[in-house]
């Protein structure tokens, strides 16, 4: 086995590890030795081909289809030099007062919170779209929420020269997209941090980690690691773990630390997400364009969903239809005169939705849909209905009704044709990007994994700083509360961490 010795260590380089990369990259100057461990490639800017299937299986777990152990619920994790920034559609939202407030996590603000991602908008130039990058997908969502009265906003957005090719969820090709691997990774190094790609944790030792480096694939994308092939001992005095709210839980489960942690695992949510799609009697512009510009959270307090526009790629849609043969054809051929929208429910811990690892050490995750989320699938879809027909939508796709297709003269009995008993697994597609919990903070190890800090209870040197953290569901994207809180963390290592990086 190869040996490494550091001062920290950090695993994955997504929006917690990139940004505990850059704020602790200063330490680099007084002799601190950091490395990142990701398990995934860094693409070089001319491999981002736009091609769905090709890039899928480039920049997500298992090629963007890790299904839940019941395999009814897809889960999307970026696995790339810069995490699931890379593949996400950059809306940068702060958490709400009332969601900060619900954790109770003592010493943990929203004031605080706000401060920090208010930092990191500005890092990442986050700001609204002008007029010309919105396409009609999202103009007709404004259009028919208007015409509704409801409250539509806009998503602020961290791009930088997006030139509207409508491909966030591949990896940008224009890299317009300021995600970790355009702004924090590449400061991280420039301060002195080692990035090493294609570096896959196993587990924790006492102040070690171990890992595997895989060799490049003849056809595979992203240049080669820049250690040899081959496992190793990673010596840290520090490790941080930030590997996503599926890979933190399970790496800390594979390292045998459920015995003292018993909420280890727990937690899990994941804002299960159902795909609706309308056919206009016209083309609109709809692949062309910023693809999530607008969304609605009116109702998240009273029906539990959030709303948001969204422009999918052709296998993704197919999938996302229910039926088969001439009605899902028919559809498919309409794609250019189809509008979509995002249905989000969002979710609260469930005793039996967790991460847990099989025998192989490899994640699972448990998930059932509550009574809750199955009303908030339904009353969102009936919602998203509303809208597409009060756009002037000639008819919806509406996988929980039967027939799915709803011409505009049946919109008055949407709430009649849509069943929620039909959100089950392998009747309706639904999917998840916003995966959160698992290594919640609290007070206590009875409570909690780690403290507001992501210190782990009971082991000094660990700390996390992911989405794993939340107690709960953040409600919106988690982007920057993810950033808020890895800078909370990164924060109190350069302030508190000396003795331990004295080896103390």
């Amino acid at each position: 086995m190869n040996e490494r010795g550091y001062d920290i260590v950090i695993i994955g380089s997504g929006a917690g590890g990139g940004t505990v990369a850059q704020e602790l990259a200063p330490l680099c100057r007084d002799g601190i030795r950091i490395v990142v461990l990701e398990k995934g490639p860094k693409l070089a800017e001319n491999e981002f081909s736009g091609r769905e299937i090709e890039m899928a299986q480039a920049l997500y777990e298992d090629g963007g289809g890790f299904l839940t152990s019941d395999g009814g619920l897809t889960l999307a994790m970026g696995v790339a030099y810069g995490g699931s920034t890379v593949v996400y559609t950059g809306t940068s939202l702060i958490a709400p007062s009332r969601v900060i407030a619900g954790w109770n996590v003592p010493g943990l603000s929203h004031s605080e919170i706000e401060r920090r991602s208010r930092k990191f908008m500005e890092q990442n130039n986050v700001h609204f779209l002008t007029d010309d990058l919105i396409n009609e997908n999202n103009q007709l969502f404004v259009k028919g929420c208007r015409r509704l009265g409801y409250n539509v906003q806009q998503f602020p957005v961290n791009l930088l020269g997006c030139r509207g090719s409508s491909l966030c969820n591949l990896g940008c090709p224009n890299l317009a997209k300021q995600g970790t691997h355009r702004v924090q990774l590449p400061e991280a190094e420039r301060g002195g941090v080692e990035v090493v790609t294609r570096c896959e944790v196993e587990r924790l030792d006492e102040r070690s980690v171990v890992a595997t480096v895989r060799p490049r694939g003849v056809d595979e994308k992203g240049g080669p690691s820049s250690w040899e092939p081959g496992t190793y001992r990673v010596h840290g005095k520090i490790v941080v773990v930030c590997a996503g709210a599926v890979g933190s839980p399970a790496l800390l489960l594979r390292s045998r630390l459920g015995a003292a942690l018993p909420r280890l695992g727990h937690g899990f949510t994941c804002h299960p997400a159902l795909i609706l799609v309308a056919e206009h009697n016209r083309p609109i512009t709809n692949f062309v364009g910023h693809p999530k510009s607008y969304y609605l959270d009116q109702f998240v307090e009273s029906d539990g969903y959030v709303l948001e526009t969204c422009m999918y790629f052709p296998f993704t849609t197919a999938k996302s239809l229910s039926g088969f043969g001439a009605p899902h054809a028919e559809f498919m051929e309409a794609f250019p005169r189809l509008q979509m929208i995002l249905v989000l429910a969002c979710d609260h811990p469930a005793p039996e939705n967790r991460v847990t690892v099989d025998r192989a050490g490899h994640p699972v995750v448990h998930y059932r849909f509550t009574p809750a989320v199955k009303r908030a699938l339904a009353s969102g879809t009936a919602a998203a209905a509303r809208i597409f027909f009060a756009a002037g939508a000639r008819r919806v796709h509406v996988p929980a009704a039967r027939p799915p297709t709803v011409e505009a003269e049946r919109a008055e009995r949407l709430d009649d044709l849509i069943d929620e008993d039909r959100f089950r697994p392998g009747d309706v597609t639904v999917s998840a990007a916003h995966l959160q919990g698992g290594c919640g903070m609290g007070l206590t190890a009875r409570d909690s994994v780690t403290d507001s800090f992501g210190r782990v209870h009971g082991v000094p040197w660990l700390f996390v700083a992911d989405a794993s953290l939340f107690p709960d569901s953040v409600e919106i994207n988690p982007y920057l509360t993810i950033m808020a809180l890895a800078d909370r963390v990164a924060q109190w290592i350069r302030q508190n961490g000396r003795d331990l990086l004295a080896g103390a």
